[in-house]
């Protein structure tokens, strides 16, 4: 079933609904929200759009970032959100690799684009271009599409330093959706959802089900995360939900300690995107009460693998409770979830291995790209990279990484990606990135160079190829790269490094 069909009932049943918001103003109602996304899908059919195709959206957090979103939808293609925050360059490369041949994009992204000589037709929303397709004929029927159909491309960087195009197909997103209410929080149609954290990722992936029960929908007048903007929106429309990455939970509990807020109008604050330490969860709970809902997932299974109740998050009576606290909570409703071997056996309950998921949130695989699905799909599960234990009761508790990425500020960072940029300088012959602890971001990027280092120009280098993001925070020069017996880079010298007090 195409999922555009919850939009089209939604609108049916509660027409004058208000549905999209810019900051406190309602710019829709759900019959205008339908009617604009359909003529958004007639606009695109006219443009030779074929059921199937990518159509990407390189959109800031606005309300017609929605409306793009389910008129692609409904003329039968499949979504490509691409994070806001990334070069030109990198959303260039995801739209080629995609074979998207139309994209939606803010004024400055656009702008990114035409400089990286993007591919494709650039429709600039908002701005006159989409204007017109709001009011173009709307299209008379949403093309059909079956469960296993792609709906959203997701793209996500690989230990390659590529990004990997992640297939979410409309029985994954269904699933997902439908899991929201058992596993971490009921919806209701006065509830208000506000998009503080990008649309293209965890925050906008939930809107579906906040669709099917007619509630708002907020993009923040700022366009992004700002604690104090949040809390006026929050007290404004009551009955609150948000996704935020962990760093964002801290910055609001921060901000509302030293502005006397309360958080008055919060009902649920999803968290997920990276690790939460439980000095700062409780801090959080103190401050705003039992509202806090962790989900653990990944492209791959997207907001699905597990999740932590608000009751298990605000408990402190349980002689556990801190050891729950620190889980990523227990396996949600549709999938099953193990702790395994490098070859995908189950180990005992308690012993530690890679966590592995498997259920209708799983993906079919990678697009275009067998040998990394062959390597992330084994024996029937999807082998997450992430390390852990599973308890008696079924919490699932991260330890670490298999994987080299940092997570700074709830945004992923893969090494292999910036030392590929920093040693196009001439200069520079070995580099090897690592994460440092940030008290505010979780971690920042750190690259250990042999070479000649000048941090001006190695910046400049980035910032001609990579997300600002990922840009390095420090330039640590060595003679030579810690290496085992077979030439590999040991990082874990490198991170102890990091701890000495000259570092």
């Amino acid at each position: 079933m195409n999922l555009a069909h919850w939009l089209e009932r939604t609108a049916l049943t509660a027409p004058d609904r208000p549905a999209l918001f810019l900051g406190e103003k309602c710019v829709a109602d759900y019959a205008m929200f339908w009617a604009r996304a359909q003529a958004v899908a007639g606009w695109l059919r006219a443009q030779g759009v074929m059921p199937g195709d990518r159509v990407a959206i390189f959109m800031k957090n606005v309300p017609e970032y929605l409306v793009a979103f389910y008129g692609i939808w409904s003329a039968g293609a499949a979504v490509v959100p691409i994070n806001a925050k990334l070069h030109g360059r990198e959303a260039a490369y995801i739209l080629e690799n995609a074979g998207a041949d139309h994209v939606f994009a803010s004024p400055e992204l656009a702008e990114a684009l035409h400089q990286a000589e993007a591919r494709g037709e650039i429709t600039v929303a908002p701005g006159p271009s989409f204007d017109a397709a709001q009011t173009n004929v709307p299209t008379t029927a949403i093309t059909q599409r079956a469960p296993d159909d792609l709906a959203w491309l997701f793209y996500t960087s690989g230990t390659t330093g590529k990004p990997k195009g992640v297939m979410i197909t409309f029985r994954m997103l269904t699933t997902m959706s439908l899991c929201y209410g058992p596993d971490a929080d009921m919806p209701r149609p006065e509830d208000a959802t506000i998009y503080a954290a990008p649309m293209s990722h965890g925050a906008g992936i939930y809107n579906m089900l906040h669709v099917r029960v007619d509630a708002r929908h907020v993009c923040p007048g700022s366009g992004g995360f700002d604690p104090a903007e949040l809390f006026d929106l929050a007290a404004y429309f009551g009955s609150v939900q948000i996704f935020a990455a962990p760093t964002m939970v801290q910055r609001m509990t921060q901000v509302a300690r030293a502005a006397g807020r309360d958080g008055a109008g919060l009902r649920t604050v999803v968290y997920a995107g990276g690790p939460m330490y439980n000095a700062d969860i409780i801090d959080a709970v103190d401050c705003f009460g039992p509202v806090f809902v962790q989900i653990y997932g990944q492209g791959e299974c997207p907001m699905g693998i597990t999740a932590l109740s608000r009751q298990d998050v605000a408990d402190r009576a349980h002689p556990r409770w801190r050891d729950r606290l620190q889980s990523v909570g227990r396996a949600q409703s549709a999938v099953e979830v193990a702790i395994g071997d490098a070859a995908g056996n189950p180990v005992p309950t308690g012993i530690h291995g890679e966590i592995m998921v498997r259920g209708d949130t799983v993906m079919p695989g990678y697009w275009q790209n067998d040998e990394a699905t062959a390597k992330t799909l084994v024996n029937g599960w999807l082998m997450t990279g992430d390390m852990g234990f599973m308890d008696a009761d079924g919490y699932v508790t991260m330890r670490d990484r298999s994987k080299d990425m940092i997570i700074t500020g709830g945004s992923n960072v893969y090494p292999r990606e910036v030392e590929e940029v920093l040693l196009l300088d001439p200069g520079v012959s070995e580099v090897s990135v690592v994460g440092r602890a940030h008290p505010e971001w979780g971690e920042e990027v750190v690259a250990f160079v042999v070479g000649e280092v000048d941090p001006a120009r190695l910046d400049q280098l980035c910032l001609e190829h990579i997300a600002r993001f990922k840009r390095p925070k420090a330039y640590i020069p060595l003679e030579a790269l810690p290496k085992n017996n077979y030439g590999k880079v040991l990082k874990t010298e490198l991170r102890a490094l990091l701890s000495e007090p000259s570092a």
